[in-house]
């Protein structure tokens, strides 16, 4: 696998980032745009990068919604996105404490299975231990068994599965504090 890198999205991978999002569009995927910061709403990707410049800041995070960080992952070789992964700052949301949990990420669509998903993961366990959180809840649905082997890759402990509009949602708790 080559190396990659969680960073802040820039203006300099806008081009990049929007051609990820067509990506997702086209794609068949039930999870769409999960981990994405709402990039399936915004009509450009400077528009995106604001919008999670703001959600970053705990001041000026929009009413009703949980601060959070969001990175792309970055290939080093050639420079570019293969994912995008966030972190919440804290899961006290009605949404997120019971089946969004503390990260979300998605892999574009032509880089999975090769290990992106769970360095992603991996790196961003790392932030989240860095702004003070001990355990993390990431989740998956279900029959997604990528996702699922990449949580359990990271230390996930399964709690149990939940019904969310019809749709069952496993729920995994991960410590940041693993050597």
């Amino acid at each position: 696998m080559n190396h990659i890198l969680l960073i802040p999205p820039t203006h300099n991978y806008a081009n990049d980032i929007w051609r990820f999002r067509q990506e997702i569009i086209d794609s068949h995927d039930e999870d769409k745009f999960a981990g994405c910061s709402g990039l399936e709403d915004c009509s450009s990707a400077e528009e995106w990068i604001e919008s999670i410049r703001v959600k970053s800041n705990v001041a000026a995070c929009p009413e009703g919604r949980v601060p959070s960080n969001v990175y792309i992952a970055v290939r080093q070789h050639d420079n570019k996105i293969v994912g995008i992964i966030d972190l919440r700052h804290h899961i006290d949301h009605p949404i997120l404490g019971t089946w969004g949990g503390h990260i979300g990420y998605y892999v574009r669509p032509d880089e999975r299975r090769q290990g992106y998903g769970k360095e992603m993961l991996r790196q961003n366990l790392l932030n989240a231990k860095a702004l003070g959180l001990s355990h993390v809840l990431v989740t998956c649905h279900e029959g997604n068994t990528g996702s699922e082997r990449t949580i359990l890759a990271n230390g996930g402990v399964y709690e149990c599965s939940i019904e969310v509009d019809g749709t069952w949602i496993k729920r995994y708790w991960i410590s940041t504090n693993q050597d």
